[in-house]
């Protein structure tokens, strides 16, 4: 009897160390990726020596950073980037609910589903003027 709990705790803690590690590249590779396209957005910044738009006008929206990214406008590539940066931990959770889900923890599904929608609700409220 012993054996067989000592059997169930080792896998947990292999789970565990899976889910974890799961996690830490999905977080690593949102923030590895933010930071190039930040970095290629400045280096066009500094070579051309200009944002891409008239003096005075900065994009604002998720929508206009986008245009500006697809249209290779540095300062809206740098922005891209910071918006790459921000989503990572929205990334995050919604890599957690997969994992949970997969790992059947059918409770921590529910309750990082809860978080997840909460931190849409928040972006989507926050973007209300």
């Amino acid at each position: 009897m012993e054996k067989d709990m000592k059997m169930k705790l080792k896998k947990e803690n292999e789970d565990l160390r899976k889910m974890e590690l799961i996690i830490s590249k999905a977080l690593s590779i949102g923030v590895t990726t933010s930071a190039v396209v930040i970095f290629l957005g400045l280096l066009m910044l500094v070579i051309t020596g200009n944002s891409g738009y008239p003096h005075g006008y900065y994009p604002t929206t998720p929508l206009s950073i986008l245009r500006g990214f697809i249209a290779l406008k540095p300062y809206a590539v740098i922005l891209t980037g910071l918006l790459l940066l921000i989503l990572t931990p929205v990334f995050r959770v919604a890599v957690s609910i997969i994992t949970f889900f997969y790992e059947k923890d059918y409770t921590y599904t529910i309750i990082t589903t809860l978080v997840f929608i909460i931190l849409i609700i928040s972006f989507l409220l926050g973007k209300v003027e």
